[in-house]
């Protein structure tokens, strides 16, 4: 079996804030995924590469194999389901909150209480629906990959649900939020055949990882 470990990693927040956890393995990524075209990364230790793919798909390469490990939002994650994946740590890093907002003005409390079936748009359809249902609350799920915000201002839904980090995005659309539903952070996701097979390379690199994780 090669030694070499393949990380995969999304582009934006993620990427960024795993780099110092990176760095505490002794571990730098040679480009930067913003300016460059590649989607394999090599790094400064010739048995890593880091691979570029979409925030959603990170389980399914750590769990099929084509990744070792990754590193992904726990919203990901309950989309996912976790199959076949090892989680060992959470990398307090990305954090935000998964929220039903609505526009301003909208008695969300008030149409839930009479019970009004409401329609909703969101990119994370099951954890809505365990909400929702959780609560009691008749709802219609339109399923979005992006803009959630648009969906309330041209008359598609009544409310959201989406990820909310500072709720700038959300004032500049006259949307408020009204319910919260779980606390989001990026964890660790790792193949588990790799753990066995490639632990003694992968060990390291989780310990560091765990250690710097621990002291953000």
């Amino acid at each position: 079996m090669s030694r070499q470990l393949t990380l995969a990693l999304s582009k934006g927040r993620i990427f960024e804030e795993t780099l110092p956890l990176l760095q505490a393995a002794g571990i730098t990524v040679a480009e930067d995924p913003e300016k460059s075209r590649k989607l394999i990364l090599p790094t400064n230790d010739p048995d890593v590469r880091v691979i570029i793919v979409r925030a959603s798909d990170v389980p399914t390469y750590v769990q099929y194999g084509a990744a070792d490990f990754g590193v992904a939002g726990k919203d990901v994650l309950l989309e996912h389901g976790g199959e076949g994946l090892y989680q060992p740590i959470d990398l307090n890093i990305a954090r935000c909150r998964l929220s039903v907002a609505v526009p301003a003005g909208f008695d969300y409390a008030s149409a839930v209480r009479q019970g009004a079936r409401l329609r909703v748009v969101t990119k994370y359809v099951k954890c809505a629906r365990e909400h929702f249902a959780a609560k009691g609350v008749h709802v219609d799920l339109i399923k979005l990959y992006g803009s959630m915000e648009l969906g309330p201002l041209v008359g598609l839904s009544d409310a959201i649900v989406d990820l909310v980090s500072t709720g700038s995005t959300l004032r500049a659309n006259n949307l408020v939020e009204v319910e919260h539903i779980l606390d989001i952070s990026s964890r660790l996701v790792v193949n588990q055949a790799a753990l066995k097979l490639k632990r003694e390379r992968l060990q390291p690199i989780l310990d560091a990882f765990e250690k710097a994780s621990a002291n953000r």
